[in-house]
């Protein structure tokens, strides 16, 4: 699913050190400080070296306004850390004979689609999994983000109408929707939902007694942190933290891309198993010594950016993506990890191979100080490297880069030109679509201009004119990223498209407005 705030500020790369047999000394006191700091309610922290679980705590509350606290049985969702589930879970198809990794997806689901008819016939079931084919930065993520009303078959169907940004396996960009499609291959093949497969071939035989991978279970879970989020400013990570609708994470139709929760407790098992190339503590095997080397097997080739000067020791030599995980190095270490983030969580999953260590940091907050800050005191750690205090690092360039983000919105929108629109009002007012997406509708009411984003429950809001034949969409659920809208007329004078693209500089990827087009239905 989605990772908020990524960028090439969160690479990895490491150094040998000695075996430990403890965790650093004073951690939990130290992880706890850094949460209330950053302003994150809640955290749960596991980790494992050589096979054992030597920490798993939770910290703060599950909920602003509550003091029941976390536990280490606590469930969070884990975002996009929980491809590697759906990756796991194909893992034990492949091992049962009924699929391989580079069976054509139409061999499997038939009606599968993609815009390009040569990329129907060749995408491959390895091939969803790892950002390499030809779709743009987080395509098709609007159609289930914050919430979405559509299947997951119908998510999928609708991948036909969205036009690649690039040429089939050319290069690397991230995306949840195929994640979808892996989603409906394991029910497919199974002929169980994604979310029973997963519970009953995954889950339940890894002895993850606590996580779950089924929404409507999770809800039941009275041991459950909540979402927050800082969304009052002008641009999202700015204001206060509070509390975000719980149904808010992302449409269920992006499951398999990142609706699984878990607990510390629980990742402790999911670690264990992974350091153990797929064996059960205990005994037996979740999957084969096979299917681990495939899916940590380096796929595609990640560019690399360059990291700010706070951060320039995390920018690896080489990062690429595997299947489901990322394979990365840090001070000399290869490291398999993933982050994960929906609306008001984050997590991240680190495995150093080498050292037979592992860790995880899941949060109910979207602040980037706990997550990434903990994560590389650890790895420094494990690796033998000097101390540095990253969690505070990371503070001052997040605070850099929302402030610099902050003064670009509002200097944009306090110096608009000051012409337009073009057209009265009421010649705005229609049914709009766009191939994939769907439907909008604007409206006019006493105050102006409304719209409402039919595929999305509850995303509507007030357009206010911004300039030209462009508007601001400002919408009631301030966890929605706004859009500018702007509609373009022909010759004639008739509205003949409308465009989008996100206010904030920073918006997450999932907000893709930009590639939605939206012609009049008539």
């Amino acid at each position: 699913m989605k990772k908020l705030l990524m960028s090439a500020a969160l690479p990895l790369m490491l150094l040998a050190a000695p075996a430990f047999a403890d965790p650093p000394k004073g951690f939990a006191e130290r992880a706890d400080a850094v949460r209330k700091s950053s302003g994150a309610p809640g955290m749960a922290i596991t980790i494992v070296e050589n096979g054992k679980i030597v920490f798993a705590k939770g910290f703060g509350v599950r909920k602003l306004g509550d003091p029941t606290p976390v536990d280490a049985d606590t469930i969070f969702v884990i975002g996009s850390t929980g491809k590697a589930f759906t990756s796991a879970a194909l893992a034990t198809l492949v091992d049962a004979g009924k699929i391989g990794w580079d069976d054509k997806v139409i061999d499997h689901l038939p009606w599968f689609q993609m815009y390009d008819p040569w990329v129907t016939r060749e995408m491959t079931i390895r091939d969803l999994l790892v950002h390499r084919s030809g779709l743009g930065l987080g395509a098709g993520d609007l159609l289930t983000v914050p919430r979405g009303s559509l299947s997951r078959a119908e998510t999928v169907r609708r991948l036909r109408f969205i036009k690649p940004a690039t040429s089939f396996r050319s290069g690397y960009a991230y995306d949840n929707i195929l994640y979808a499609v892996a989603g409906e291959v394991i029910e497919a093949v199974s002929g169980q939902r994604w979310e029973d497969y997963v519970r009953d071939h995954v889950l339940k035989p890894a002895g993850m007694l606590k996580t779950t991978s089924d929404n409507d279970v999770r809800f039941k879970v009275t041991d459950r942190a909540y979402p927050h989020a800082r969304t009052g400013g002008p641009v999202r990570g700015l204001g206060d933290q509070r509390p975000l609708d719980e149904h808010d994470e992302l449409g269920r139709a992006l499951a398999p891309a990142g609706l699984i929760s878990s607990s510390a407790n629980d990742m402790g098992r999911w670690l264990q198993i992974q350091l153990g190339h797929g064996a059960i503590p205990g005994g037996g095997r979740l999957f084969s010594e096979a299917a681990s080397a495939e899916m940590w097997k380096p796929v595609t080739i990640e560019p690399i950016g360059t990291a700010p000067p706070l951060l320039a020791a995390t920018q690896p030599t080489f990062s690429n993506y595997a299947l489901g995980w990322e394979v990365r190095d840090y001070r000399g270490a290869k490291i398999v990890w993933h982050s994960g983030g929906v609306f008001g969580f984050t997590s991240v999953v680190v495995l150093i191979p080498e050292k037979n260590v592992a860790f995880s940091i899941l949060t109910n907050a979207e602040d980037v100080p706990a997550r990434f800050g903990l994560m590389y005191e650890l790895l420094d750690y494990y690796l033998g490297a000097p101390k540095a205090d990253w969690p505070t690092r990371y503070s001052t360039y997040l605070a850099d880069r929302l402030g610099a983000a902050k003064t670009a919105v509002e200097a944009k929108l306090a110096a608009p030109a000051k012409v337009g629109p073009s057209l009265a009002l009421d010649r705005y007012v229609g049914t709009y679509a766009d191939p994939w997406y769907g439907n909008i509708e604007i409206a006019k009411d006493g105050d102006g201009l409304t719209i409402d984003f039919k595929t999305t429950p509850n995303m509507k809001g007030r357009l206010v004119h911004y300039q030209y034949d462009t508007f601001v969409a400002e919408l009631t659920d301030k966890n929605i990223e706004r859009p500018y809208v702007t509609f373009a007329l022909g010759a004639e004078g008739q509205i003949e498209q409308v465009t989008m693209k996100p206010v904030s500089p920073i918006a997450d990827f999932s907000f893709d407005y930009q590639d939605l087009l939206f012609r009049p239905v008539r």
